[in-house]
């Protein structure tokens, strides 16, 4: 979010100056034409916050050059000024990149918030060790304006809701209730270990399907070009020749003139099907169609699942204050367990029950059809028990548990057989290559 300046005049003649932010120039635009519109203002000027480049020097000092963000070239200028210094000159950075902020700096900056909270230090002293310590310059800025906004009043959920794009929305909502619940390590500490969770199972997903994808690829692509260019350059040597080929170098032959003729189609065949597919996921149909039939897939599609229901199960822990139903755990709960089918089952069923029917938690979430027995099992024992809160966090370190031994397991098996498969590929290309050894020239 970029920010901005506006300096008009009202109906009366006052002078109006005021501060605002938007995803860009347009917006901004467009958020002054409303304003126009509904009191009548008179547009002065409009300016964007940016990066400028100076040189200063106070008098008897060495010469000194930085960088500094202002509305304009004179307001830096009459800042430097007023702090004694001479402008040397002052120019706008053209180039003002700053890049993203890793999933892990964001890990660590909430795993450190929550563990200096828990040795007592106040926000702002740890707002304040986070800044020094934190190299990346996008983290930092976001470190600053946090602090900045959290001293002027404003609410949590203001100040982190406009960092989704940095910390993400379910992080960014959480760290905002934090600042307002009755334990702020407890919720950071949640929040570090659902980051710490996702990033975990994201490297595990690239792990077990992106790296062994890219190998098949790469050994398929491989085959083709030594099928389809290098083998007709040996093998159409004997027939120059007139040498009968043997069995397999003229069926070799035959697959790579096939493949000569008709590779277009073949490209086109495998490459229109995948992007129509990769398109529609991205749509939001598409993307609820995958997470609702995703889950039932063997193996990845259990893990999936499973690791949404420990996503929903921590969450729940950590907001849930065992008076009444609450309604607005659950549906930030099913919100952060990153499956659209899931989440809407969850408010569309489960909720729909509990407010409409006076239905219990549990039986509302058997209605859904998208937790596990053994989720079921662990909130219907809950309930009874009145440790609701106790067995959503068990549950939670369960999946956690079962989910992290599968996926090790699952990785395992998949390099095992990218390992057979490339053998195969290497024994196959290995055998016709030989096979022209017994070839020999006719009598």
């Amino acid at each position: 979010m970029s920010k901005f300046r506006l300096k008009a005049t009202s109906k009366a003649g006052k002078a109006i100056k005021t501060e605002f932010e938007a995803g860009s120039k347009k917006e901004a635009k467009s958020k002054v034409d409303k304003l126009v519109q509904k009191n009548g203002i008179v547009v002065q000027a409009l300016e964007k916050k940016q990066t400028y480049q100076y040189k200063a020097q106070r008098p008897g000092k060495k010469k000194i050059a930085g960088e500094q963000e202002a509305y304009n070239k004179e307001e830096l200028e009459k800042a430097l000024t007023n702090l004694g210094y001479n402008v040397q000159s002052i120019n706008k950075k053209l180039f003002d990149f700053k890049g993203g902020v890793p999933t892990q700096e964001i890990v660590t900056f909430v795993s450190l918030s929550a563990d200096l909270l828990r040795q007592k230090l106040s926000y702002d002293e740890i707002l304040d060790l986070l800044y020094e310590d934190t190299e990346n310059k996008k983290m930092k800025e976001v470190i600053k304006e946090i602090q900045k906004d959290l001293k002027d009043g404003k609410e949590g959920s203001e100040v982190y809701g406009k960092h989704e794009d940095v910390f993400g929305k379910f992080a960014a909502y959480m760290l905002g209730v934090a600042s307002t619940s009755g334990n702020m390590a407890l919720v950071f500490e949640s929040t570090a270990k659902f980051l710490e969770r996702d990033a975990e199972f994201k490297k595990n997903l690239r792990r077990s399907l992106l790296m062994p994808t890219v190998t098949v690829l790469a050994v398929v692509a491989t085959v083709l070009f030594y099928v389809g260019y290098i083998f007709p350059a040996t093998a159409e040597l004997f027939l120059e020749f007139d040498i009968k080929l043997p069995p397999m170098t003229a069926a070799t032959l035959e697959m790579s003139y096939w493949l000569q003729d008709n590779w277009i189609m073949l490209v086109l065949a495998h490459v229109l099907p995948i992007s129509l597919f990769v398109w529609y996921i991205k749509t939001p149909k598409g993307k609820f169609m995958l997470d609702k039939y995703i889950i039932k897939i063997p193996v990845i599609g259990d893990l999936l699942h499973k690791t949404s229901i420990e996503i929903f199960a921590r969450v729940f822990y950590t907001l849930y204050s065992g008076s009444g139903q609450n309604i607005d755990v659950i549906r930030v709960a099913a919100e952060a367990c990153r499956n659209t089918y899931m989440e809407k089952q969850i408010k569309e069923v489960a909720i729909k029950m509990m407010l409409k029917d006076g239905a219990g938690l549990v039986e509302s979430m058997e209605e859904t059809g998208v937790f596990s027995n053994t989720a079921i099992s662990r909130f219907r024992l809950g309930a009874e028990s009145g440790a609701l809160r106790e067995n959503a966090k068990q549950l939670a370190e369960y999946y956690e548990v079962q989910t992290t031994y599968k996926m090790e397991s699952v990785i395992d098996t998949i390099n095992l057989f990218i390992n057979l498969f490339i053998m195969i590929a290497l024994i196959a290309i290995t055998v016709v290559s030989s096979e022209a050894a017994i070839i020999q020239p006719n009598s």
